[in-house]
């Protein structure tokens, strides 16, 4: 299993619309996550910055591949752009991984 982590930005002032929307997650964004194989999904705020890690159960290319040509990916994207600032990766359309430092099993 591997593990993937991100970072992002709320904007300021969306903190609240964030956590709402997240609170009313669309059931086929949930079924395309889970379909890529993403177990163990948790989103953390430090105020406006975020720290998104998952497991993935089929390794992180199958993950990112499975979000990369999902529309329903797409619209939950353009729903979040109006309160989320991300950096996406060309080459994968996903978050860049951030580099693991430590693990304790």
């Amino acid at each position: 299993m591997e593990r993937f982590a991100w970072k992002g930005r709320i904007k300021p002032g969306k903190q609240a619309e964030y956590k709402r929307r997240h609170d009313e997650i669309w059931p086929e964004m949930i079924e395309v996550l889970k379909g890529a194989g993403i177990r163990n999904y948790t989103i953390w705020s430090d105020g406006d910055v975020l720290f998104g890690y998952y497991e993935c159960e089929h390794g992180i290319a199958y993950a990112e591949k499975a979000q990369a040509n999902s529309p329903v990916v797409d619209r939950w994207n353009e729903y979040m752009a109006d309160v989320l600032e991300l950096e996406m990766d060309p080459e994968t359309g996903a978050q860049p991984k951030l580099k693991q430092m430590f693990l304790m099993e």
